[in-house]
């Protein structure tokens, strides 16, 4: 198949065209050579590549930034998807979504499933579920994926954060009440390209919305001390609380996600989050 990506030099647009390349025709582009805000420009690039599958992976995801910077965050996040997805639509290309754990708000006590109820708490939750809307609107045939915690040795992450910070401080100061799952963007790679081995018939009859994460529970302070570990490193981390840390974003205290219908799809079985930590820290 011919492949677009979107958002093409971000941390998770790397490795799918890492992945995805050794098996279809995969065109890149980052920001500069499309800003997905621009519907006459989403248009034209996807009328000039005709590409069979269309990976949005273009997003605004400085959650902070966001908070202050609203306007720009639902230009990209959620007019953006909505554009990709109608050019799609035109072009008979099917649009493959990204969004986030970030659209719920926290309160549950058990994984989240695709029909739980949403209610972001922040600018960047919200911008993303208009973004889910949008595509949903403007192409049925599409599949949106809600990721959580992504991280890998590409761009800018919590993982790459935590051993910068290591090589410079003795002791690391990690939030321990926020529970979620870590997802390296390899395997996330790995299970699109188990997606795209389908014909694109049957993409169009498992058409909707999918949680893909990792097996497994940790918080952000575990997930830290998971990687020092990993890493050989002696640094400590030391666990506080979500007040001891104030954001101008508020983020879930609960988000993880339940992949059960994934897995029952597309006849996968679901991978460690620790497993998946340790093939992060040996591809550095």
């Amino acid at each position: 198949m011919k492949l677009l990506i979107t958002g093409a030099r971000g941390q998770l647009g790397l490795a799918l065209q890492r992945r995805l390349s050794t098996a279809h025709d995969v065109v890149g582009v980052g920001h500069a050579e499309l800003d997905i805000s621009d519907a006459v420009a989403c248009e034209r690039l996807i009328a000039q590549i005709r590409p069979d599958v269309v990976l949005n992976c273009a997003a605004y995801t400085a959650v902070d930034k966001a908070e202050t910077d609203p306007t720009t965050a639902f230009a990209i996040n959620a007019t953006g998807a909505g554009n990709v997805a109608a050019a799609c639509a035109a072009h008979r290309a099917f649009p493959i979504h990204f969004s986030t754990d970030y659209v719920f708000d926290g309160n549950a006590t058990r994984a989240y499933v695709e029909t739980n109820q949403t209610n972001p708490l922040s600018v960047y939750g919200q911008t993303k579920l208009q973004g889910e809307q949008a595509v949903v609107a403007a192409s049925p045939a599409h599949m949106i994926f809600r990721l959580s915690w992504v991280y890998g040795n590409d761009g800018a992450n919590f993982y790459k954060t935590m051993l910068r910070f290591a090589a410079e401080r003795p002791t690391l100061r990690v939030v321990a009440d926020q529970f979620g799952v870590p997802n390296y963007t390899g395997d996330l790679a790995e299970a699109i390209a188990t997606v795209l081995s389908r014909p694109r018939a049957e993409l169009e009859r498992l058409s909707g919305l999918y949680h893909l994460s990792a097996v497994g529970v940790t918080t952000w302070c575990d997930f830290a001390r998971a990687i020092m570990s990993g890493a050989g490193l002696a640094t400590q981390v030391e666990a506080i609380a979500t007040t001891e840390y104030p954001t101008p974003a508020k983020r879930p205290a609960f988000s993880v996600l339940d992949s059960a219908k994934f897995a029952a799809a597309f006849a996968v079985a679901g991978v460690l989050w620790r497993d998946g930590l340790e093939r992060c820290l040996a591809a550095r």
